[in-house]
């Protein structure tokens, strides 16, 4: 075959056959097609589009182009969770431990920060010790030991996603629908999965601001995942401020070690973590609905097991034996620390979600370019929620800084992102539906 008539054949609008896909996705991952060529490809399929079926051929041949791996003599389902991303968003951290504390197997590939929003293994990187990239064999020891591990993508899984991914990222072709859905599922489908619940935020800190965009996805994953052989479901979920009380890497691990502890008080959070775990224990099949699953959820949280399931992949893959139990003795601290106080006193009714993330990255907690480093120890706690009522001096959150130079400029756009007013507003629900294989 030849890869220009692939291209000239997408391009002009037609419709690919299963091999000529399966061929330009091996060519990705081994080389033999240029990259030339994949930019003129990812152009194609962004303004002419792609079936249900020439996405799926398309993940399935990115999946293929590494290992793909099996999980024989576990003895539950092996299932996962993946989020578009948003700010203060830490849900993974608290999804895995709980899903494996009532019998599933979480292993979880993730990824690093990307814009204004975080990353869950620059979360995992301020933990001392903690190895986001570990061997194959140390990943699955850990996974069948205490049935989670969250780890970065390696070389071996989906490498055909990672060549298209760069070559997208210069050529003005991420925001195609057809290629998020491959490039998400075809690292996901690589981990060996029996079910998947997807998590595509909407709102002012989300990528897919518009709910329209972000309910196709939930479709197109959806699709896709199950014509793949993966069972899988999508809840929407509200990104119109952040989810956790803390945005930074440092900070929102210890919102989890809190939470995980029984000491949360974010109930947004609360909501999206346990709705995405249920969804999970009904996939997988360890629950016949959600109501069961939920009960199971809160016997994990209350008796400490899922507590013990996260210190546990700490521990094995390199971090303290008793972090779960002392976190502030191992995370970062910032040097400075100040609140950003109210001028005037009213109900919150507006949160530039977005704009905190980009305070968090211009205190340096994430990377302007990829080869940035990162300070895991700043970021925003403590932060308001919409509908919050304030006093005049009270605090919209605080912020922890390097330089007095970092802070002031945190705390003017962090000022500029939160409105207040004299009504109290509705509050918006944090779940906004769900989509499921018969909703494609």
């Amino acid at each position: 075959m030849l890869p220009q008539e692939i291209i000239r054949r997408k391009r002009d609008g037609e419709i690919l056959s299963t091999e000529e896909i399966l061929f330009f996705s091996k060519g990705i991952g081994d080389g033999s097609i240029s990259e030339g060529q994949i930019a003129a490809f990812a152009m194609a399929v962004y303004f002419k589009g792609m079936t249900l079926d020439e996405r799926v051929t398309l993940t399935e041949g990115m999946r293929d182009s590494g290992e793909v791996l099996e999980w024989r003599g576990l003895d539950g389902p092996v299932i996962d969770k993946h989020s578009t991303g948003g700010v203060g968003d830490n849900v993974s951290l608290m999804l895995g431990p709980l899903v494996a504390a009532c019998g599933g197997y979480v292993p979880m590939i993730s990824g690093r920060g990307l814009g204004h929003t975080g990353g869950t293994l620059d979360k995992l990187d301020s933990i001392p010790g903690y190895e986001t990239m570990p061997s194959n064999p140390l990943f699955r020891e850990v996974v069948q030991g205490c049935g989670v591990a969250i780890i970065g993508q390696t070389g071996d899984l989906a490498p055909a996603d990672k060549r298209f991914y760069a070559t997208r990222d210069i050529t003005a072709t991420v925001e195609s629908l057809d290629l998020i859905t491959a490039s998400i599922l075809s690292k996901k489908l690589a981990a060996g999965l029996d079910a998947l619940v997807m998590d595509v935020k909407t709102g002012s800190g989300a990528f897919m601001k518009e709910y329209a965009d972000a309910r196709a996805l939930a479709k197109s994953i959806v699709g896709v995942a199950n014509g793949a052989g993966v069972k899988t479901s999508a809840l929407v979920t509200d990104m119109n401020e952040p989810l956790a009380g803390s945005a930074g890497n440092a900070l929102e691990v210890l919102d989890a070690v809190t939470f995980l502890r029984g000491e949360g008080d974010r109930s947004r959070l609360e909501t999206v973590v346990m709705s995405l775990s249920a969804e999970l224990l009904v996939l997988g099949g360890l629950a016949e609905n959600r109501d069961e699953a939920k009960r199971n959820l809160k016997s994990a949280l209350d008796t400490g097991k899922a507590a013990e399931a996260f210190g546990r992949m700490v521990t094995g893959l390199g971090g303290p034996s008793d972090f779960m139990e002392r976190p502030m003795e191992y995370l970062p601290v910032a040097e400075l620390q100040a609140e950003v106080a109210t001028e005037t006193g009213g109900w919150v009714s507006r949160i530039d979600t977005r704009e905190l993330g980009v305070a968090v990255l211009e205190l340096g907690g994430g990377r302007r370019r990829a080869e940035d480093g990162i300070d895991y120890s700043v970021g925003i706690s403590d932060v308001v929620e919409l509908g919050q009522h304030l006093e005049k001096g009270d605090a919209l959150c605080r912020v922890h800084a390097k330089t007095e130079d970092d802070l002031a400029r945190a705390r003017k756009r962090i000022s500029d992102a939160i409105s207040l007013s004299t009504d109290q507003a509705a509050g918006q629900p944090v779940v906004y539906e769900k989509v499921g294989a018969d909703d494609v």
